[in-house]
């Protein structure tokens, strides 16, 4: 499945969509996307998913170095 560039996820952003980076912290601290949700992949269960608003779409940010 392929990605979208960072552009098209601001402009979606703008439009209502809610940004989460499965980022730790460390890296989220570091550099994210502005307006951004932190809820790293370790922390990744269904109480922290409840926290979404479930009328927005969500994006899910993750980046991968190697």
């Amino acid at each position: 499945m392929g990605g979208i560039d960072l552009g098209r996820v601001i402009e979606l952003q703008n439009q209502g969509a809610q940004v989460v980076e499965v980022l730790s912290q460390k890296q989220f601290d570091e550099q994210h996307i502005p307006g951004a949700i932190s809820l790293p992949l370790s922390k990744f269960k269904s109480s922290e998913l409840a926290k979404l608003d479930k009328t927005r779409p969500v994006i899910v940010y993750c980046w991968d170095y190697q």
